[in-house]
This record gives C-alpha cells, sequence and structure tokens, in this order.
C-alpha cells in the first residue's frame, strides 16, 4: 500500500470510495511481493501494480465488482490451462490478492496511518481477508504503544495484535492463521499484516570514492543512508548526494553511539570502506560485537584482509564474531569501478538475505526464486 498511499488518501480525504486490491501470499515465481497494491479509483482510474501487467485487467475488473457491491474478495491467480495470458500468470507463479473497498467509513485510520509512514514511524495494518463473511475487511491498526479498529474478537486483537508487533520489529509482513476466535493453533481465520516500519538503515564509513556509489545504491534500494567518517574535509554533504546524512566522528565513536541509542537493528547493513586499520580495526571490534546486524562488509585486497584478521583476533575478536564480516566485501562480479563494485556490495546482501548463491540463472534449472 505504500507505494499507493498518496493517490489512495487523497481520494479517502474526499469522501470517494475506492478498490484496494493487495498481495497477501505469494508462491513459487510470484512477480510481486506481499503487500504490493493495486487501487480502481472512483473514475475508473487504475493505479499502481499487484502483478506487473499479468492479472491487473482480471483484477481491475474485481476492483469495479467490489466497488459495486461493496463485497471483500480473495482471489487467486496462477498459471490458466486455457488461456494464460488473459487471466493467468505467465511466469508459472500464483498469488492471492485481496480486493476490499475503502472509504472513511470501512477504514477510519488511514489518515493517521499515511502521517505515520510519511513520519517513518513504525504502524502496521492487520486486515482479515479469509473466514467468517462478516469478519472480512475488518482491520486493526496497531503502532507500538497503542492499536485501533478490531477483528470482531477481542481474543483475536490480542493475539494479532502480539504477533503485528513482532512482525513490525522485523519490517516484514506476513499472513497469519488463527481460529476464528483468535486461537493460535486453529483455523478459519487469515490475517495478512502489512507492517511500515521506517526504512532499514546503511552505513558507509569511509568518505572515499566507493562510498558515495554504494550510497546511492543504498538509497535506490530503499535504505536510509549515513556516510560517517573522520575527516571533515572529506565527509560533506555536497560529495555524498545519494546519503541522508552525512556524519563527522570517528567511525567506532559513532556506531557504539547509535547502537546504545537503539537505532542499530538486525536489518541495519553496515559497509566498511576505509581499509585502513585505525579506522577499521576499532569500529570492526564494535560492529562485531553487536547482538543484532543485518549485514557486515570490509573492503580490502587480500592482504589487507589477512592483516586486519590477524589485528582483530590480537584485539580479542573471536573466531565466531569475525565469521559474521564479508570480508573482502561484495560478490565477485569482476567489478572494477565504484559504481560495479557499490553493485557487487548491493548484489551480495541481496543474496545473503533472500538465500541466493549468486550464480548465473541461465545455468540453473527449476523455479528461479526459492520456496519454502
Amino acid at each position: 500500500m505504500r507505494d499507493v498511499l498518496d493517490q489512495l488518501e487523497g481520494w479517502w480525504k474526499n469522501g470517494d470510495s475506492v478498490a484496494l486490491a493487495t498481495v497477501v501470499g505469494t508462491y513459487s515465481s510470484a512477480p510481486r511481493q506481499p503487500g504490493a497494491s493495486m487501487l480502481v479509483g472512483p473514475g475508473g482510474e487504475a493505479v499502481g501494480s499487484v502483478s506487473g501487467g499479468c492479472v491487473e485487467g482480471a483484477v481491475y475488473e474485481l476492483g469495479q465488482q467490489v466497488l459495486a457491491d461493496g463485497r471483500p474478495i480473495l482471489q487467486r491467480y496462477g498459471v490458466s490451462d486455457d488461456d494464460a495470458f488473459a487471466v493467468g500468470l505467465t511466469c508459472g507463479g500464483i498469488i492471492d490478492i485481496f480486493v476490499e473497498k475503502v472509504d472513511r467509513a470501512s477504514f477510519e485510520q488511514l489518515g493517521a496511518v499515511a502521517d505515520a509512514v510519511r513520519s517513518g514511524s513504525p504502524v502496521a495494518v492487520a486486515t482479515v481477508v479469509a473466514g467468517p463473511a462478516e469478519r472480512l475487511g475488518k482491520r486493526l491498526v496497531i503502532w507500538p504503544d497503542r492499536s485501533e479498529g478490531g477483528t470482531g474478537s477481542e481474543r483475536l486483537d490480542d493475539a494479532v495484535r502480539d504477533d503485528a508487533r513482532g512482525l513490525l520489529d522485523a519490517g516484514r509482513n506476513a499472513m497469519l492463521h488463527y481460529g476464528v476466535d483468535g486461537q493460535r493453533r486453529g483455523e478459519g481465520l487469515d490475517v495478512f499484516v502489512e507492517s511500515f516500519a521506517p526504512p532499514p538503515r546503511m552505513i558507509v564509513f569511509g568518505a572515499i570514492d566507493f562510498a558515495a556509489a554504494v550510497a546511492k545504491i543504498g538509497s535506490f534500494l530503499g535504505y536510509r543512508v549515513t556516510v560517517c567518517d573522520a575527516r571533515p574535509v572529506f565527509a560533506t554533504a555536497s560529495r555524498f548526494p545519494g546519503a541522508n546524512e552525512v556524519v563527522v566522528e570517528w567511525p567506532h565513536r559513532y556506531l557504539k553511539a547509535e547502537a546504545e541509542a537503539g537505532r542499530i537493528d538486525g536489518r541495519t547493513a553496515l559497509c566498511v570502506l576505509t581499509h585502513d586499520p585505525k579506522f577499521d580495526v576499532p569500529l570492526l571490534e564494535v560492529a562485531l560485537r553487536l547482538p543484532e546486524v543485518g549485514y557486515i562488509g570490509a573492503m580490502g585486497s587480500r592482504r589487507t584482509h589477512e592483516d586486519r584478521i590477524a589485528r582483530l583476533r590480537e584485539a580479542g575478536v573471536t573466531d565466531e564474531e569475525i565469521a559474521r564480516m564479508s570480508s573482502p566485501i561484495g560478490l565477485d562480479l569482476g567489478a572494477r569501478t565504484p559504481e560495479e563494485t557499490a553493485v557487487s556490495i548491493a548484489a551480495e546482501m541481496i543474496a545473503l538475505h533472500w538465500g541466493g548463491k549468486g550464480t548465473r540463472l541461465a545455468e540453473r534449472e527449476g523455479p528461479i526464486h526459492a520456496t519454502d
């Protein structure tokens, strides 16, 4: 919903009714991830995408139907044996799409959700997408310290509230399954939770030309990017237009302060590009001992890497802690330029996050995307 939120809120503020189609489940090579959304506006407008073009026509018709009768629908799309190009996914995947009517009466909290998303405050929207007809479309909006709305069952509200806050901490969307009254081991009712967490952080240490390219690609991937260096002559905003902020501070001091302030979590990526032991060894001592961090990569040649490992061991960093570090940083793409190196670093981060192998798809067989 994030990609279409501005348009959705605009119609909502005008008192219009809109059909909101959301991907709530994917299987195999589905083209879009859960949370991808499409709107059918009050004047027949189509905004957003749920499949990159495969089933938009069919979803558009469902949206018009939902606008007319007000009844939400959970629809599954897969490969159509008769006419895959008309209503099926030509990629061979399967997606579940929930289509609902949104207006001021059905989604009273939309304005508050939009405000939270724009301000970077965490909020989750939990919607009943399968179960008894009278419960479909009911929703609970959850902030870290409060909630609004309801699913029609206090017991279910309590269970969803707890589970949604866990998903919100991790920045994940997910389908949750319960009994009709919130039984955690039950069946018969599904709730889709869409988490609007603040963007994950990428901290790039070392104000060098490679850092500018890494900051740019980090921003492209959706990270909030900070560049940190102790040298004020190099750490300037004009040199790093792709960064959200540039900080002049000793890297290890900055990281320690950010961790103590609770601003480092399991989604944070740390890219150590200084390849200077007086900067990167104290920094990595802090980084490798953090309880939660998504990625730690350090740039340097094989010789720099070996020297770095020896210095870290002398400082008391264990082999288990050192194993958390990607060094030399990046995948073997044959990169030479700062831009190519940034792509190799981003590729490694993506591969580690999703469990990819970094091999050529043309040399593999079977599904493109890993299945659970």
